[in-house]
């Protein structure tokens, strides 16, 4: 593994790796064990989308593996003022041993990657979440004990964290239902993708039927960040796709509920369901900081721990 761009360039092999290596540091921070894998390292942090999640748990995950990050946002660096993505890729690849971006266009990340040469880790693009999904299925594993088998149901837009859950989910022995409004349906080639996974992929528009049997209920907010001019639209389109107390009475009776953040109480997932599984959806927060060091170690370390 040279970068993290998405997950599909992930063999299953490695994304186990990073999830027991992720546990394994969880455990280690919890217990006060200090794991300086990427001591001298320094780590830059390209901002084009603001976040909460990804810059604190990238920032405090390198000053735990004893490394420095650098927040860089738009305003800081020339390529927001037009310099090419190839030259940033190349000066930053000289003064720093990583470099994580959290922007628009998923051929920015590939640039930074194909141009530099150091490794190069997604922080989010409006394709795909790799690290978020490696935090959910890294929860999923500690709350129910395995991956294999068990069956997600995602309601909402087929989105960037739609197409990552459906590659995460697949490629770890899950199954996987997507229930979105007509129009709002994850890209072609991330169907095709999943027909490689007979009877382990479903898409309907009907959110009580993708939540039959599921073990796993999971939402994300309807108009992501840039989507905001949308958002009358939306409400329309999504009225109705909401996890709920009748949506919840389909799921198997041990359901989790995941959500990435930040959640609007009332219209993706009402506020009773939330707050009954808020431990699992704040868990699930803290774990991309656990997963996000995992991925770090992996792509940074020197020595690679066992």
């Amino acid at each position: 593994m040279k970068h993290l761009l998405t997950l599909e360039s992930l063999s299953f092999e490695e994304i186990k790796d990073i999830l027991n290596l992720a546990d394994q540091l969880k455990y280690e921070q919890k217990h006060g064990i200090e794991h300086h894998h990427l001591k001298g390292k320094a780590l830059g942090m390209i901002f084009e989308k603001s976040s909460t999640r990804t810059r604190v748990s990238f920032e405090t995950g390198m000053y735990q593996l004893g490394g420095h990050p650098l927040f860089l946002s738009s305003d800081d660096l020339q390529i927001g003022r037009g310099e090419p993505v190839e030259d940033t890729a190349r000066v930053l690849s000289r003064m720093l041993d990583g470099i994580m971006i959290r922007t628009f266009e998923q051929s920015e990340v590939e640039a930074l990657a194909q141009y530099g040469s150091i490794p190069v880790i997604n922080g989010l693009t409006d394709y795909c979440h790799p690290c978020q999904v490696l935090a959910d299925l890294m929860t999923i594993r500690e709350f129910k004990g395995k991956l294999q088998g068990l069956k997600l149901a995602f309601i909402g837009d087929g989105n960037n964290m739609a197409n990552s859950l459906i590659v995460g989910c697949l490629k770890t022995g899950m199954s996987i239902s997507i229930a979105c409004p007509k129009g709002y349906e994850p890209p072609q080639h991330i169907l095709d993708f999943a027909k490689d996974f007979p009877g382990k992929f479903e898409l309907t528009t009907d959110p009580l039927k993708a939540a039959e049997n599921a073990d796993v209920l999971y939402t994300d907010v309807w108009a992501s960040m840039g989507q905001e001019g949308e958002k009358a639209e939306r409400e329309k389109a999504f009225a109705g796709i909401q996890i709920n107390a009748g949506l919840m009475s389909k799921a198997n009776k041990d359901a989790m509920v995941l959500h990435c953040l930040p959640a609007h109480r009332g219209e993706e997932i009402t506020a009773d369901v939330f707050e009954a599984h808020a431990d699992e959806i704040f868990e699930e927060a803290e774990n991309r900081l656990h997963a996000q060091k995992a991925v770090m170690v992996r792509l940074m370390a020197d020595k690679k721990p066992e």
